[in-house]
């Protein structure tokens, strides 16, 4: 397939519809991050972390949004150099140089993967994207890592590890692209990839001081409540918005979107009351991101029955990822990143492969090309996040604070701040 570039169109050819729709679709994941994913993650930690979390995604979103700005989108979107277009884009767009709005001469800058909408409303839509992907992240080391090692991990983990994966999947040169691989909004790209990175960074950290030995309670699920809320509605932006147009496509996303969130919450609360006799806030929480990691890459290729049965099964996987899997695999990942999204994005991207119908999104599925697009995601982000990192911990001289300033709070220790 040939290499896709940016292109200037005249004004008129500009849907106003589909224009508006993107923008409000961008609104909604960002809302998504901030606050959404921020208060989240907020009423999970305890007291004495409740801003550091905060702060963290906050200055996260800022770093990747520049990042995006200098060189993110063009490596994502952008024609790569020749022999390597397949693994990479290229710096043809670098500091959005080709995101244009000329209004001397009535031109506007177009992508082709969504030709009805100005170019800066595509590139706004996927930053949003790149945004909450790391931001992801910080559930599975919350409450022990320093801060200036966490920013530098992050913004090279957007460079380095979303950024080429972003390429395979969505770029049409991109190799898992012309494999076949379906991944309407993001379960390999965002789910996966964030949820396996967070399991080897827990690995890598080590575990929080007093884990399995003292309760570390949660100290506001009324926030993560709140959080899980705003994440559901930006959610129809996430997976409604790509889309990229206003059209029926765009509204059975969103229908699915709803059905396969509100499946995984009932489906995580049933196996809560079997097993723990105790049907809580946080399992419905959990759950209902659950059904909304699953039902993402398929939410534009599923009839709505399918969306139900995706979330069922995601609500059962994903609690047995938090519990069972999360012991089994000894690792402290704080908030269970890797129990929810790289669970969930697992089991979205195969079921995807087995249930997507062509009357839906034109295509079918293959159980098979979506395994390989697991597959390479997993192992992929593993290798490289190990790597970045290493090199971040030779660097700074460490990724973690010391057991004291853990004792004492990430809040008052690493930004002299606390909770009243």
């Amino acid at each position: 397939m040939p290499a896709l570039a940016a292109e200037q169109v005249p004004a008129a050819q500009i849907n106003a519809g589909d224009t508006a729709w993107l923008l409000s679709a961008t609104a909604l994941v960002l809302l998504m991050t901030l606050p959404g994913l921020a208060l989240f993650y907020a009423g999970m930690v305890r007291k004495k972390n409740i801003l550091a979390v905060m702060a963290q995604t906050l200055a996260c979103a800022a770093l990747v949004t520049l990042l995006w700005f200098v060189c993110g989108y063009s490596l994502a979107f952008e024609p790569g150099p020749a022999g390597l277009e397949r693994w990479i884009g290229g710096l043809g767009g670098a500091g959005l140089g080709n995101v244009l709005h000329d209004k001397a001469t009535g031109l506007v800058s177009v992508h082709p993967l969504m030709p009805s909408v100005p170019a800066a409303v595509f590139a706004l839509f996927q930053l949003s994207f790149a945004v909450i992907t790391p931001c992801l992240v910080i559930g599975a080391v919350a409450e022990r890592m320093r801060f200036a090692s966490l920013l530098a991990f992050l913004g090279l983990w957007s460079l380095f590890v979303y950024v080429p994966v972003a390429h395979w999947v969505w770029a049409p040169q991109g190799w898992l692209a012309q494999l076949g691989a379906l991944d309407f909004a993001g379960g390999t790209v965002v789910h996966i990839n964030a949820g396996v990175a967070g399991l080897v960074a827990a690995w890598m950290l080590g575990p929080r001081v007093g884990f399995g030995r003292a309760a570390l309670t949660p100290a506001n699920l009324a926030y993560t409540m709140t959080g899980a809320g705003l994440l559901w509605v930006g959610w129809m932006g996430f997976n409604g918005g790509s889309a990229g147009a206003a059209d029926g496509r765009a509204g059975i996303a969103m229908l699915n979107t709803q059905l396969g969130a509100a499946a995984a919450a009932l489906s995580w609360m049933a196996a809560e009351w079997v097993t723990r006799r105790t049907p809580t806030l946080l399992g419905l929480c959990s759950g209902a991101v659950a059904g909304l990691v699953a039902i993402t890459p398929a939410c534009g290729f599923v009839t709505p029955a399918s969306a139900v049965l995706i979330g069922l099964t995601a609500g059962a996987a994903c609690y047995w990822g938090a519990t069972g899997l999360k012991r089994w695999l000894r690792a402290d990942d704080s908030l269970d990143v890797f129990g929810v999204h790289g669970v969930g994005g697992i089991v979205g991207a195969l079921l995807t492969g087995l249930l997507a119908d062509p009357r839906v999104g034109g295509v079918a599925g293959s159980l098979g090309t979506q395994a390989v697009a697991v597959l390479a995601t997993v192992a992929f982000s593993a290798v490289m996040t190990a790597g970045i990192l290493l090199l971040v911990y030779l660097l700074l001289g460490g990724l973690r604070v010391d057991a004291a300033r853990e004792q004492q709070g990430l809040d008052l220790s690493q930004h002299g701040e606390q909770v009243a």
